[in-house]
């Protein structure tokens, strides 16, 4: 059983078609666990780190259970930000490539509401939505959610901490009262238990959080180093060991325009995300490094949870994040897709004993590196870690 394809899960052929297409072949844990439960009506609560194919876990049960013939909402993904929001539907149209007639949609703030009108004129059958956007389509009367078969919480513990249990309630609360409700979590909070107490119905756990293949198999490291000089570290590091797609995350919007401004100057292909970029500009942005158009993104955390990209060589953590569940959602941007990944987070001394509060979280080794008078990293022992990573990479 542990060896189950696809193929052998007694899925629609549509759907089998349209996983093989997008380069699966095998469900992850989290897969192979959620989507039999949910085809079979359970509750389920989900705890499961990110980047281990949570999408497609709930994606795949919810397409299989559409009646076309319906015209409301049959299903509905609730999600903190904006850009999972839109990462989500991409990933759902893929899994519809071969079911025309089953429509998903998309309302999330700082889109226009007439877009989103549109859409809902279509009678979608998915709906994929942040709460606050959500609620006011509710409010206008454009979106009802008498019919709605199951509903699904993603990220719901970070959901829950940027204030939105209210809202959340009150979405769940406009659903029929034998509405499958899933949850998916990296933290299982007393707020994420309050709400799966409230409105689930002899839910299912599943945690596959401890099962090392689904944990992002991700190289990571610590630099001293501080100010500009890490600046020139990152590029140092990116040349040494041949990057072609990085990530950099700062804490602030001013940090990440004056680091992309830094390494634009120093002639590498860059550009920046963060919350006072228009949404349409975003869009663009993120389109750019996923076509390739450059190499080098910086951004806040407010990306952190959109970026859907599996060819991400490594993460740079200009700044420590200030959440212990920031570092999982940063890193987690790369190792992805069975890839092997490589995080740098630059510290100071001062940091030492955040360091060891995130390896005690994320139950993860976390290398001291420096640089050599060439620009090599090496590791306390004196190995090289391009040494060290290309041994890695060819121990499949």
């Amino acid at each position: 059983m542990s060896d189950i394809t696809f193929d052998e899960m007694n899925l629609q052929s549509e759907i089998i078609e349209a996983v093989h297409k997008m380069g699966f072949t095998s469900p992850t844990p989290i897969q192979k666990e959620t989507i039999p439960l949910m085809i079979d009506g359970y509750d389920v609560i989900a705890k499961a780190p990110t980047g281990t194919g949570k999408t497609c876990a709930f994606g795949i049960p919810i397409i299989e259970c559409i009646d076309t013939g319906l015209k409301d909402v049959q299903a509905v993904i609730v999600c903190p930000t904006r850009e999972l929001c839109m990462q989500i539907t991409e990933e759902l149209r893929q899994l519809t490539a071969f079911r025309r007639d089953i429509r998903t949609a998309a309302v999330y703030g700082g889109q226009p509401i007439a877009r989103q009108l549109t859409q809902l004129r279509m009678n979608p059958h998915i709906l994929v939505a942040t709460p606050g956007r959500l609620l006011d389509h509710m409010g206008r009367g454009t979106v009802w959610l008498g019919n709605v078969y199951t509903a699904v919480l993603d990220e719901a513990d970070e959901m829950l901490k940027m204030g939105f249990i209210k809202d959340v309630r009150r979405i769940l609360g406009a659903t029929p009262d034998d509405t499958q409700v899933v949850m998916f979590s990296a933290t299982i909070t007393r707020d994420v238990m309050n709400v799966a107490w409230e409105y689930q119905k002899d839910a299912v756990e599943v945690n596959v959080a401890s099962e090392g293949d689904s944990r992002p198999q991700i190289a990571q490291f610590t630099l001293l180093s501080s100010g500009e000089r890490r600046t020139r570290d990152i590029l140092a590091l990116i040349d040494d060991l041949d990057l072609k797609r990085v990530i950099i995350f700062g804490n602030m919007k001013s940090t990440v325009r004056r680091l992309g401004d830094r390494i634009h100057r120093a002639g590498r292909s860059s550009d920046c995300l963060h919350g006072d970029i228009p949404q349409s500009q975003r869009n663009k942005v993120m389109q750019g490094f996923r076509d390739g158009k450059f190499s080098i993104l910086v951004a806040t955390d407010v990306a952190a949870r959109g970026i859907d990209v599996d060819d991400v060589d490594a993460v740079f953590n200009y700044d420590l994040p200030d959440e212990n569940e920031y570092y999982l959602h940063r890193i987690g941007r790369t190792g992805r897709a069975k890839r092997k990944g490589v995080a740098f987070t630059f510290i100071t001394p001062e940091d030492r004993f955040r360091i060891r509060d995130i390896k005690k979280y994320t139950h993860s080794e976390i290398e001291d590196i420096s640089l050599d008078d060439e620009g090599r990293a090496v590791l306390k022992n004196g190995t090289f870690v391009k040494d060290t990573l290309s041994r890695t990479d060819t121990s499949e």
